[in-house]
């Protein structure tokens, strides 16, 4: 056997660091081939991603693509719409089976364009919802004849652009009012004050028939908002009041919206806020405590909106990377966040933030309307406007200094029912427009008083008060739709804009305008036939010419004449009576020229030509008008004169009277007597009006109310010196719906407690028997024909009871029933509206119907006018609403002097206010510049039981 050589451990050492194996060039190559076939070739066959992965990789890029464009849209500023000529758009609402057919050219007409009035006669053409053309009618540019070319003669009828109402609940709170359909604020424990993420046009009702009746009042566009009980309300919506407008004809929302037909992407967005008593009374917070949480929600809203910003800068710069994986990892840290919820609910408050959403704020007060401009100013949105904004006369340069252009949207008379109510001034627009605020007025539609058909009558207010011609009509459609921003298509009557239209039967700033015809994109929304045998006309009596503003004299020429006038003993000689509505005071025909009125100690001394009464003019104080009217004094029966004061306030209150067994025992009944106070700013409004008597009873929550009284408006009277005309004037109740409660739960219990009432008292000597033997006046306040109907069984089942109804929006249909019983009324909705389940039949009055008044007129029903409301703020306007009723009632026969006894005489003789020794004495006299029962005049002086009550008075 062979032996191994011996090495010694060094040697082996060595060899071991010697040793270098050599490796052949064919073994490099096959390991390159290895890495580059591991590394490079076989990751596309072995390693390539699922359909799974790739699905997910691409939805996660076309998430990132849909984010990108969100991202476009958040710095994407409104539409700015070019200058609105002939030719320049059409209208996104017009369709071919529904919309304007064929051209209707409106000629002859005088035109108010939303500016000015133009000079001259135009001619006014429409097509497919849009104005195409306005020119002077002599030129005839139009092609006369033609099945396709209507033309409607209007022998120089005034035509404006159709009404624009910036305030508005219709839609959101259906009429009738029912509690399942009434969507107007939302209210919740789990929101709180603030929900700006909410829509008011989830909760619009297509169907309401408020739409109609408002359009014929000329109204063509309304931004209808949620309610104020909240901070932030939501999201508002503007509509076309024209049901059925769609393709289908059906009641759908999207077909009434204003925009339709525009991308959701470029529609108009408003946010709804209130400040002061509203949010405040529901949450329970203090004002810095609802500023807080506002101002808590908007610095959220800065954080999200400046995370939004850094995700699209991060986004867009990763999608120009392409980089799959880190696409896919970013979309996967984002769904992981779970944010989405909450960027959907601050969704409007960011887009505040950036200019996209115009802000409308409930506010009413100064100080309110400061903390709101800080806030605008400290967040960075804009305020479009404040609403109903009653104090915005005492602080207009505090409004203009804010740089906004912020619109003032309020009343024109509307106020002190509430505390930021109580400062309303009537002479509020002239103030705002002297100082060059946007002055607009809306209607705050939920009711009878607040009724949007009537708008253009606030213009009418304003006016009367100084709010020169032009701006009153712009204030309900150039300068609402301008700070709405859709003032490129509605608020002019121009070429280019849509074919909104309103055709009027008198100057439209006369009292009781009515529409002839209402034009919406083209089409036309009234009856000529139905508009007629509602009695309206073109240019009915003559009313034609535009209406004068209330005259007025500087301070001290008024402080020197009514020093006077008023010092005891006085003569008063008075020129330039045109006409007399007052029975002592009858012009005849041939001798109505600048008659002259001679009085001492309050008693007519001459009426008579000047040259008749010059004998008797000597050493007298004369006063000179130019359009004098003597008028009787006008008696108010008021809702609370002399009660209350604000009727949100119960400290400045009587009290009201709840339904009990003690309060319904004769012993405990409530006189007002006992709680009148003579004094407050509803006293003003009276005396500006004419009216020198009132009628108050117990503010009652219920059943019953109690005895009213008699008191005078001057202020001049306290308690003990004759304030008090009449202690106990009637016992007054109601039955029906708002009759309701505890003790009587039903409509049918009222009536049979008002039964036994008069029945166990017929021979006792109460409150209750004298209603019940008829020597005290037993008022009952009831609206449905079936209540009236109950009443109706119970005179004749008492005969010997003096039943007087009031209210009466239902009285109609039993007008006749009411004549042959002899049974009066003190109608109260003789511009009333079916708001309510039980008035669901009261008349809208022209141009829908017929006035409710002229049908009872007409029938012999013995009745007079009343003011209903949130309380006396329109007392002033009592005379007017004679004259509306006057105006569809002359057909009918009815006189000027008529018009008048409504709201004197046959107040007077329907409650027996002259029963008590007052008959033969001088009746209370009120002279006017101006026509009481046509708007625009002013009371000069007043004689009031043998001496003056009121010259030349004021309202704050």
């Amino acid at each position: 056997m062979m032996e191994k050589p011996f090495l010694s451990p060094q040697s082996h050492a060595q060899t071991r660091r010697q040793y270098r194996p050599k490796v052949s060039l064919s073994f490099l190559t096959i390991v390159l081939l290895i890495l580059a076939l591991q590394f490079l070739v076989l990751p596309k066959y072995i390693s390539q991603p699922s359909p799974s992965q790739v699905k997910l990789s691409t939805f996660q890029l076309e998430r990132l693509d849909a984010e990108l464009a969100k991202c476009a849209g958040y710095n994407t500023p409104p539409v700015n719409y070019p200058v609105t000529h002939g030719g320049s758009r059409t209208n996104p609402r017009w369709n071919e089976k529904t919309g304007q057919q064929g051209t209707i050219v409106l000629s002859n007409a005088t035109l108010f364009d939303g500016e000015k009035f133009l000079d001259g006669r135009v001619d006014l053409q429409l097509e497919k919802g849009v104005v195409v053309s306005v020119t002077p009618t002599e030129s005839r540019s139009f092609k006369d004849g033609g099945k396709d070319v209507i033309v409607i003669e209007l022998d120089g009828g005034y035509v404006t652009p159709g009404l624009v109402d910036m305030h508005s609940h219709h839609l959101s709170l259906a009429w009738p009012d029912l509690s399942a359909t009434d969507d107007t604020n939302e209210i919740n424990d789990d929101t709180g004050p603030l929900t700006p993420q909410v829509r008011i046009i989830d909760s619009m009702k297509a169907y309401d028939p408020a739409m109609v009746i408002i359009a014929s009042g000329g109204v063509t566009t309304s931004l209808i908002l949620p309610g104020s009980a909240n901070v932030m309300g939501g999201e508002a919506v503007l509509v076309k009041n024209l049901p059925k407008a769609g393709e289908t004809g059906e009641e759908v929302v999207e077909d009434i919206l204003l925009e339709h037909g525009i991308p959701n992407s470029d529609r108009r967005r408003y946010m709804k806020m209130a400040c002061g008593e509203n949010p405040r009374r529901v949450y329970k917070h203090t004002r810095m405590g609802n500023a807080w949480v506002f101002r808590k929600h908007m610095e959220r809203a800065r954080e999200l909106m400046e995370k939004q910003d850094e995700f699209c800068l991060f986004a867009a710069a990763l999608r120009e990377t392409g980089d799959i994986e880190a696409i896919n990892q970013f979309m996967a840290t984002k769904s992981s966040k779970g944010d989405s919820t909450e960027y959907l609910e601050y969704d409007s408050s960011i887009a505040m933030l950036r200019g996209q959403v115009g802000v409308n704020v409930h506010c009413y007060e100064t100080e309110d309307f400061e903390d709101v401009i800080k806030h605008s100013k400290e967040f960075g949105f804009r305020i479009q406007a404040f609403h109903h904004a009653l104090d915005a006369w005492e602080v207009p340069e505090l409004l203009k200094n804010s740089g906004e252009n912020i619109t003032v949207a309020t009343f024109a008379e509307f106020g002190f029912y509430k505390k930021e109510a109580y400062e309303a001034n009537l002479w509020a627009g002239k103030i705002l427009a002297h100082h060059g605020v946007p002055v607009a007025y809306k209607s705050d539609h939920v009711e009878v008083e607040t009724n949007a058909k009537y708008l253009l009558f606030q213009a009418a207010t304003a006016h009367s008060f100084h709010l020169p011609p032009d701006l009153a009509l712009q204030s309900v459609t150039s300068v609402p739709a301008k700070s709405l921003q859709i003032d490129h298509r509605v608020g002019y009557a121009r070429p280019g804009y849509d074919a909104d239209l309103v055709v009027w039967d008198s100057h439209p700033l006369a009292i009781g305008a009515t529409a002839l015809q209402v034009f919406i994109d083209g089409r036309s929304t009234l009856d000529p036939k139905a508009v007629s045998e509602a009695g309206v006309h073109s240019n009915t009596h003559d009313e034609v010419e535009p209406p004068k503003m209330r005259a007025v004299v500087e301070p001290k020429a008024r402080e020197d004449l009514c020093k006077k006038v008023e010092n005891p003993g006085s003569r008063i000689t008075i020129t330039g009576i045109k006409t007399s509505y007052h029975e002592s005071f009858l012009i005849s025909p041939s001798n109505s020229d600048n008659l002259t009125l001679v009085l001492e100690n309050g008693k007519t001394i001459c009426f008579a030509s000047h040259a008749d009464c010059l004998q008797h003019s000597q050493d007298s104080t004369y006063i000179s008008l130019q359009n004098g009217h003597p008028l009787p004094g006008l008696t108010a029966v008021t809702v609370a004169l002399g009660l209350t004061e604000i009727q949100g306030e119960k400290s400045t209150s009587d009290g009201s009277v709840k339904t009990s067994a003690s309060s319904l025992d004769p012993e405990n009944v409530v006189y007002a007597k006992y709680g009148i106070h003579l004094d407050g700013r509803g006293f003003g409004r009276a005396r500006i009006g004419g009216v020198t008597r009132a009628v108050t009873a117990p503010n009652g929550a219920g059943f019953i109310d109690g005895v009213s009284v008699e008191i005078g408006t001057s202020e001049k009277k306290g308690i003990l010196d004759g304030g008090i005309k009449k202690g106990e004037v009637a016992l007054h109740f109601s039955v029906g719906q708002g009759s309701k409660g505890d003790t009587l739960p039903t409509v049918s219990s009222g009536i049979a407690k008002l039964r036994q009432i008069l029945e166990d008292n017929k021979d006792k000597d109460n409150v209750y028997g004298r209603a019940a033997n008829g020597s005290l006046p037993l008022v009952i306040h009831a609206e449905n024909e079936y209540d009236i109907s109950q009443l109706l069984l119970l005179s004749h089942s008492h005969p010997s009871t003096n039943l007087i109804l009031s209210g009466g929006s239902s009285a109609h249909l039993l007008a006749s029933s009411l004549a042959q019983a002899k049974i009066p009324l003190i109608l109260t909705s003789t511009r009333g509206a079916p708001d309510t389940f039980e008035k669901r039949y009261a008349l809208p009055g022209p141009p829908l119907s017929r006035s409710p008044a002229a049908i009872l007129y007409e029938a012999g029903v013995k009745f007079c006018l009343a003011i209903a409301g949130e309380g006396d703020s329109h007392l002033h306007n009592l005379g007017i609403e004679a004259g509306w009723v006057w105006k569809f009632a002359r057909e009918q026969g009815m006189t000027g002097s008529e018009a008048v006894g409504l709201v004197s005489g046959n107040v007077r003789e329907i409650l027996g206010l002259d029963d008590d020794g007052e008959k033969g004495k001088e009746q209370d006299l009120v002279v006017w510049e101006g026509d009481p029962l046509k708007g625009g005049a002013s009371v000069v002086v007043s004689f009031e039981g043998g001496e003056v009550g009121t010259c030349w008075p004021e309202s704050n």
